[in-house]
């Protein structure tokens, strides 16, 4: 499989991939930048990390920009935004305050129209609180920043990322594949996918796989002998030891956050700690 690195795609949407791969992040941000064929201005989204190279090949591909959308605050995301609109002269349209430049934030429901450009807001919550996704109706494409990327599965980053709201947002994009609205996916990391349904598919079905799992080590560890009890601060790390043995050792933290997340949601379904 080559790399990922980014490029064009459709008649709309071109992807800037940052210079900031890691094990969280992949191959690196990936800046997507959209333009109606023919527009003067266009919409860039997520601008990514503070690094001038990557801001300087964001703005050779946007040109003029009318406007910066933020899915998300995660520093990866985020960082450049005011700096590259500023530079721009535009404004940063976010869920956060925080992270906004000037008088409009963005939410769900919002639609954003950039000489002809259509960009639907739609809230996906879950991964962070303030998580959005982006639906491109001419391209059948909807952008989801961290909520679904292009390889693997993405961290509920609890205490901020709630596993009940994304499971919920996973069932909205699905109905949006389901319908046909959505065909494509263009992520926060990795490269595009074109089977949307297929992979909202397995997204939900490796969630409920994974809570089950979370599920039944929670109950072998109860059944054990444990003389001094476990700590309520432990149980997430030994949860992650049995459920994830067969990762990477380096991306327990991460999971461990997911798994967090999934004690909460499973607690409060159900009493089960």
């Amino acid at each position: 499989m080559s790399p990922w690195q980014g490029g064009r795609f459709g008649d709309r949407a071109e992807c800037v991939l940052a210079p900031n791969a890691d094990f969280m992040t992949l191959d690196g941000t990936n800046t997507w930048v959209l333009r109606e064929p023919g527009a003067r201005r266009s919409v860039v989204i997520d601008p990514g990390p503070l690094d001038e190279g990557h801001l300087d090949a964001v703005a050779e591909a946007a040109g003029e920009v009318g406007v910066v959308l933020l899915t998300h605050h995660h520093h990866d995301h985020a960082e450049a935004a005011r700096a590259f609109a500023e530079r721009m002269r535009c404004g940063v349209r976010a869920l956060d305050p925080a992270y906004q430049l000037g008088d409009e934030g963005l939410g769900d429901g919002d639609v954003v129209e950039v000489d002809g450009l259509e960009v639907r807001v739609v809230g996906t919550p879950g991964h962070t609180a303030d998580s959005l996704s982006f639906l491109l109706t001419a391209e059948q494409a909807v952008l989801t920043g961290d909520t679904v990327l292009g390889r693997g599965t993405t961290v509920v980053a609890h205490p901020d990322g709630q596993l009940g709201a994304y499971l919920d947002s996973l069932d909205r994009l699905h109905a949006l594949a389901e319908s046909h609205e959505v065909t494509r996916i263009l992520p926060g990391h990795g490269p595009l996918i074109g089977d949307a349904l297929a992979t909202l598919d397995y997204y939900i079905a490796h969630r409920r796989e994974r809570l089950g799992q979370v599920e039944e080590a929670v109950a072998r560890l109860a059944a054990a002998d444990h003389p001094e009890g476990i700590a309520v601060d432990e149980l997430p790390r030994r949860v992650v030891e049995m459920v994830y043995a067969d990762v990477d050792p380096v991306l327990w933290g991460a999971a461990e956050l997911s798994v967090r997340a999934q004690l909460a949601y499973l607690t409060e379904r159900g009493g089960l700690l």
